[in-house]
């Protein structure tokens, strides 16, 4: 029997296995009361796995139905709306392509902590943005929004993978003395993937930067770097 690829019959999956206990759990991990980064998200409580093996059996529902997802009160119904969205990207063609990336565009909200952001920009938005003008990250990157300055960083993770850092820099330099610990650990992050591509060209980087850079953003690019010269660097001494 033909299995209907509709949001409502996945929210119903979804909600049959949900986990009340698990979902407190995750509301504290990430921080959903009010101030906090992640305030009013709603979980269910559900592991990865079982999300990711639900995205294999629903990534062709039509994008209509994808879009209800993305606009879910239901952090694991937005993260498998755009986890089925980076499949659909991955095996589209260029017209679908397009078409993946201007919905997720259009519903920028629904990318709302940083596991989302973390999973999907990436894939969708850098992949797309890679051979193409990237003036729209740069606008993020200067948002008041937390997680557009998040998603313009994290967008860069796909050009490293390619070997292409200047935007990752140029971004890191805009963002490096921001206030929010999620982009000191965002900017840290991408450095330090760009070191494992080219050593000298983080290195560099740090040299200039390191003495006043967010200690959490330096912890986090230095992480792989051999001990003696990592405590150099924690210490601000001068850098041979």
């Amino acid at each position: 029997m033909f299995m209907i690829l509709t949001a409502k019959e996945l929210l119903k999956e979804l909600q049959s296995v949900a986990d009340h206990t698990r979902a407190s759990l995750l509301q504290w991990f990430f921080q959903t009361k009010k101030g906090q980064y992640g305030e009013g998200d709603v979980f269910l409580g559900i592991y990865v796995p079982k999300q990711r093996m639900l995205v294999s059996a629903y990534w062709r529902m039509p994008l209509s139905e994808v879009d209800k997802l993305l606009k879910s009160k239901y952090h694991e119904a937005r993260f498998m709306g755009q986890q089925i969205l980076v499949k659909k990207y991955q095996k589209g063609d260029i017209e679908e392509k397009k078409k993946v990336f201007n919905l997720l565009l259009q519903n920028l909200e629904s990318l709302n902590n940083w596991d989302l952001v973390d999973c999907t920009v990436p894939h969708i938005f850098g992949a797309y943005l890679f051979d193409r003008h990237r003036t729209q990250l740069y606008k993020w990157a200067k948002s008041k929004k937390l997680w557009l300055r998040r998603i313009s960083i994290i967008s860069t993770m796909y050009f490293i993978r390619k070997g292409d850092y200047a935007d990752t820099l140029k971004l890191a330099e805009i963002l490096l003395h921001d206030k929010h610990d999620l982009i000191h650990k965002a900017v840290g992050w991408t450095l330090r993937e760009v070191g494992k591509k080219s050593f000298i060209t983080e290195k560099k980087f740090l040299d200039k930067h390191y003495k006043t850079m967010p200690r959490t953003a330096l912890r986090y690019a230095i992480e792989k770097f051999p001990e003696v010269l990592r405590q150099n660097y924690l210490k601000g001494g001068n850098i041979i």
